[in-house]
């Protein structure tokens, strides 16, 4: 076991995928020389050479438009979009041609392409550096997308995203990025790509989460659990597609769920949680799914972002209300 932060764990993942496919690229802003903003891709382009960690220009549509060629070509491009907010001028190749070749080319052709999105709030960021777009590209069929929350998922997650056939969307939480944990390195004995995970066992309630907002949900069932309520918290994982079953599994054992995510609640994927639990688990609802997120406004300044973004009062506050139906 080796202890590492979520950003050495990507680093490290990053690093196996080259080492085991001359055919796995890197490419992004700043991400050779500097080694990324966030250091991500440090040392990567030392050891693999400029043809393999590529700088380019800053330009999000061409580093997408580059990478759907190369994927042609019978490359593996990880892109690095270097904020989450960064990632609307590439919108358009994402959208338009990454998610739809494969059924475009009635399944001749797959486009293998990883797309690194930081994102979230928590790090004292202005807007356009702080966002949780997820919910635009859950929406685009065509496309897988995931999320870690951890640094053993981030070490796994990055290597099965970039053996995926399929073009990948994978959000890295910012604020997450310097926790840490022991992780074996040398296992490849990991959770499927697209598998929820229980992340704390309960009864007496479902608390859905995913990306940065995973460890703020376990203080929030460790502080209930001081108040005699047991909560069950679920790390997503993947949001596209979705691990259905374990989330309905524990919803109809515990007959209350509380979703929580940072972005907007308006049209979130929360809506989309919330849809799905009461069309499967109507019956055994003890009362509605709540959802805990982000106002509908944009990112505020960063005085302001402990005030939007969900906290623990929040959270244990939609489960009062869950218990008071």
């Amino acid at each position: 076991m080796t202890t590492l932060t979520l950003g050495k764990a990507l680093n490290e993942g990053l690093r196996k995928a080259m080492e085991n496919d001359p055919k796995v690229l890197v490419m992004g802003e700043d991400v050779g020389k500097l080694g990324g903003v966030f250091r991500i891709t440090d040392g990567l382009q030392k050891d693999f050479g400029e043809e393999r960690v590529i700088d380019t220009p800053l330009a999000e549509s061409g580093i997408i438009g580059t990478a759907i060629g190369l994927a042609l070509r019978g490359y593996r491009p990880v892109c690095e979009i270097q904020f989450d907010g960064f990632v609307f001028p590439a919108a358009d190749q994402i959208i338009t041609q990454l998610a739809k070749m494969r059924m475009r080319s009635l399944g001749t052709l797959s486009l293998p392409v990883v797309v690194r999105i930081p994102c979230g709030g928590g790090i004292g960021a202005v807007e356009h550096h702080s966002e949780s777009p997820e919910a635009y590209f859950t929406h685009t069929a065509g496309l897988r997308v995931v999320t870690c929350s951890n640094p053993v998922d981030a070490f796994s997650m990055i290597q099965q995203s970039i053996a995926s056939p399929d073009p990948v969307i994978f959000f890295e939480p910012k604020r997450r990025y310097w926790d840490k944990a022991d992780v074996d390195i040398d296992s490849t004995e990991w959770t499927p790509l697209h598998q929820a995970r229980v992340v704390r066992p309960g009864e007496h309630a479902t608390v859905l989460a995913y990306g940065p907002s995973v460890k703020t949900c376990l203080e929030a069932a460790a502080a209930a659990a001081e108040e005699g309520r047991s909560l069950e918290v679920i790390d997503l994982r993947s949001l596209n597609p979705l691990d259905i079953g374990a989330v309905t599994e524990s919803v109809n054992r515990t007959g209350r769920c509380v979703v929580v995510h940072e972005a907007p609640v308006y049209s979130g994927f929360g809506a989309e949680l919330a849809a799905r639990i009461t069309e499967k688990c109507f019956y055994r609802l003890e009362s509605p799914v709540l959802r805990v997120g982000g106002f509908s406004t944009p990112y505020p300044p960063s005085r302001l972002e402990d005030d939007y973004l969900p906290d623990l009062d929040r959270i244990l506050d939609a489960v009062d209300r869950s218990f008071a139906w």
